[in-house]
């Protein structure tokens, strides 16, 4: 049956917090980004969805204990002998919260607004169902991703024990700048109105390249041209996204590519590290992940939103440079990792296809 929101939940609003406010409190308080600090007294009761009020409105989350929500958050409240309150989640989580934002300048959402969404709600038992089959699949996924992060963290310890710290070069290795090893190749501004989202080759963009590995998130193509041969890309290849956003994580990444496809494209805003010698693509890849060194390139703000890093910056980065038998010493255990990460990334990824597709069918 569908039902409006109003007809199946309550929804608690927040408040300000600095009444209740204790580092020792018992209750967490919430924003619409998660915990933001504790406090002596509660407003929602456990198994409640947050929603942003302002802001971030379009990132649900679900709290199974008490907690108080600040003046930009929604605590929504199922009626449990109708809807169960993870089946509200995960609804929550498929619906696109923007469809409801009226302004121009910061998201926000309105009570009134919510409270005539509709919702088609199955039977109590057919929501147990769902929310159980969803609930085992993203355990899975989460599982995924912490034996793809320990992968990360093993490669980095070897990385440690072979090289010692990239930041202070604790072993003494010899220096120099990345100048004298690679050349960078800036990415071509392809007009987006031509995109093709089917035929032709992939187009790398920061969003598939900005996790430290090909994501064929989102992905654009363009049709094959002779002229565009200085932006085409192979497996194998080193490439870093240059723009990002001031105060983020979200630029200066480095990505080897796999062989998903036989090339790609290079966008503005990437770049590609031609390796000319004596420096192992591995090696480098691994380097220019440490927070410090890559603090290095991203350090360097040019803008008050947009951050920029320039060909300049990367040629000009000192950076050490052991022998290249240990070099390959390190690509060797690297590729013996990547095998096993691979695996574990598939897995993932038709893992997290299955949620997707449920998500889709439950909720549309």
């Amino acid at each position: 049956m569908e039902y409006i929101f109003e007809e199946v939940l309550e929804i608690k609003n927040g408040k300000n917090q600095k009444a209740v406010e204790n580092p020792d409190g018992k209750y967490p308080i919430y924003g619409s980004g998660g915990i933001m600090g504790h406090a002596d007294d509660y407003i929602c009761e456990p198994d409640t969805v947050i929603i942003g009020r302002k802001g971030n409105i379009n990132n649900p989350i679900y709290v199974d204990e008490p907690f108080w929500n600040v003046d930009t958050a929604f605590g929504l409240q199922a009626k449990k002998e109708v809807l169960n309150p993870r089946y509200l989640f995960y609804f929550c989580k498929k619906y696109d919260f923007e469809k409801l934002n009226k302004t121009v300048t910061i998201p926000s959402l309105t009570k009134s607004d919510l409270l005539k969404l509709k919702i088609a709600i199955p039977t109590i038992d057919e929501q147990s169902d769902v929310v159980k089959k969803l609930i085992k699949l993203e355990s899975v996924i989460d599982l995924r991703k912490q034996e793809l992060s320990k992968f990360d963290e093993l490669i980095k310890a070897r990385f440690v024990e072979l090289f010692g710290d990239p930041d202070i070069n604790s072993k003494g290795w010899d220096e120099c700048p990345l100048s004298e090893k690679l050349d960078v190749v800036g990415g071509y501004a392809f007009k987006s109105d031509q995109f093709d989202e089917e035929y032709g080759v992939p187009v790398l963009r920061i969003g598939n390249i900005n996790a430290g590995y090909f994501r064929p998130v989102n992905l654009v193509f363009w049709k094959e041209d002779d002229a565009l041969e200085r932006y085409v890309m192979y497996p194998g290849d080193l490439v870093m996204s240059l723009t990002g956003t001031v105060g983020k994580d979200d630029y200066g990444n480095v990505c080897i590519l796999g062989n998903e496809y036989e090339k790609y494209y290079l966008n503005q805003r990437n770049a590609k590290l031609e390796i000319k010698d004596g420096i192992d693509k591995f090696y480098l890849s691994e380097l220019l992940k440490f927070e410090q060194i890559k603090k290095r390139l991203t350090g360097i703000s040019r803008g008050v939103r947009q951050a920029n890093i320039s060909n300049k910056d990367i040629l000009n980065l000192v950076v050490p440079i052991p022998p290249m038998e240990i070099q390959n010493q390190f690509a060797e255990f690297v590729k013996q990792v990547d095998k096993s990460k691979f695996a574990v990334q598939k897995a993932l990824d038709e893992t997290q296809l299955l949620f997707d597709s449920l998500m889709q069918e439950y909720f549309g």
